[in-house]
């Protein structure tokens, strides 16, 4: 029977991906797990593996096209087959999909005067061409798709096109918006007097931003920090964090590395202080499984498995790639895995899996002589460490590391995080046992 090959979710909130490039043609031979295309996502281009094994017997999403997550991409199967599709397959100009949340748009002028860029993505009089993504953020901001130009397959109205729209570009229209939210921005605030025991400060009135001063210098978001930006929001909007904080002596911990390092130099080898955090990590997470869950609705899913993730900073922004299945791990082949995947990072050759199979987070930001930080939690984790790299105190020679848990109230509490914490801290002043 022949299977379809749907467009992966490889982020938290991925709605869409474009295909870059298909690496096999229609009727090709493909192995089960063996790359067929390309995919860019929000974060980096991937290659897509087939799930099964046969005969490339259909390609239906073109390179270029963005295809929304779950719709039909390739069909693979017998030599021969009959393709018999299960689910709708990518929108084409023959398939239009209804209008939704659309509402009436002025325009000015006379008919002649109307612009073509209102009718681009029309196929209809009643329907439009549109990802659901698209769609979403074009209600949320109260934007018209008809005012829109799609620039998809078959005019289809992306994520992009709604992005970068320019009501000024479009002659005789205009969009709605809510006066009475302008008129509040300039309204002046009543002053009302403090109590004389009070030694609050007075408020402050918001400046708008429409009377800040502005240059002629803007930098266009990257689709990684578009991705940064709805990732962040939503987790902090949608996750009660809570943060506790411990301070560590390295000093055992450190001596330790530098002694194994003496040992690994002729393998090429060196163990870092983030690999001793990940081993000690991997261990509490053993002792106390809640770190390593996540929040649903009806209950709080255990993870089978520890994937540690590490956040990675790149050029455009921060990817938070994971060690898949390392919960049974030694130390040396922790440093090995993380070490490659930094390097595959790098290349851009990560799997999906990696990109969003974490179940806990490490974030480091040593390297930069900070003190301490707090690190938003990376949905759907429960849960994330951050770790400043350890330094010479000022009056003793203990080498001290400030690390703060950041955690999902909804799943765990203060003790409860406070318990994980000092079994990290136990384990890193105490490191023989992260090497037996």
């Amino acid at each position: 029977m022949a299977t379809e090959l749907k467009m992966p979710q490889m982020g938290y909130d991925m709605e869409e991906g474009t295909v870059i490039r298909w690496l096999k043609e229609e009727g090709s031979p493909v192995s089960r797990n063996e790359a067929v295309a390309e995919i860019e996502t929000d974060k980096a281009v991937v290659e897509f593996e087939s799930e099964v094994e046969g005969i490339l017997l259909s390609i239906v999403a073109t390179e270029g096209s963005i295809v929304p997550v779950g719709e039909t991409i390739a069909v693979v199967g017998a030599e021969g087959e009959e393709i018999v599709f299960d689910s709708p397959s990518p929108v084409s100009e023959s398939d239009p999909q209804p209008i939704q949340n659309a509402e009436p748009i002025s325009v000015q002028g006379s008919d002649s005067e109307t612009p073509e860029i209102v009718t681009s993505a029309v196929l209809a009089a009643d329907r439009i061409l549109a990802t659901p993504v698209a769609r979403k953020i074009a209600d949320e901001i109260g934007l018209d798709l008809l005012a829109v130009s799609g620039s998809g397959p078959g005019g289809r109205i992306t994520k992009k096109d709604v992005e970068n729209f320019d009501p000024d570009q479009v002659p005789g229209q205009s969009i709605p918006y809510d006066e009475s939210v302008v008129d509040s921005l300039t309204e002046p605030e009543i002053e009302v007097p403090a109590p004389v025991e009070s030694l609050a400060p007075a408020p402050v009135s918001e400046v708008p931003t429409s009377s800040l001063p502005k240059t002629d210098k803007k930098e266009p978001l990257t689709r990684m920090r578009q991705q940064i930006a709805r990732v962040t929001v939503k987790s902090k909007t949608e996750k009660p964090h809570f943060y506790v904080s411990a301070e560590i002596d390295m000093t055992r911990a450190m001596s330790l590395r530098r002694q194994v390092n003496e040992q690994l130099s002729e393998e090429g080898l060196r163990i870092t202080v983030n690999d001793l955090v990940v081993k000690a990590c991997v261990a509490s997470l053993k002792k106390y499984p809640k770190f390593n869950a996540y929040y649903e609705d009806d209950g709080i899913q255990y993870n089978d498995i520890i994937n540690i993730a590490v956040a990675i900073a790149e050029q455009e922004g921060l990817i938070v790639p994971a060690i898949i299945d390392c919960g049974d791990k030694s130390l040396r082949q922790l440093s090995q895995m993380i070490k490659d995947l930094a390097e595959r990072s790098a290349s851009g050759s990560l799997s999906p899996q990696e990109y969003t199979g974490g179940t806990f987070a490490i974030s480091n930001l040593g390297m930069f002589d900070v003190t301490s930080f707090v690190a938003i939690i990376h949905p759907p984790q429960s849960a994330v460490s951050d770790k400043p790299v350890a330094r010479d105190g000022e009056v003793s020679i203990a080498q001290i590391m400030t690390a703060t848990l950041s955690a999902d109230h909804r799943i765990v509490d203060g003790a409860e995080g406070a318990q994980f914490l000092i079994e990290v801290k136990r384990l890193l002043e105490n490191p023989m046992g992260l090497v037996l």
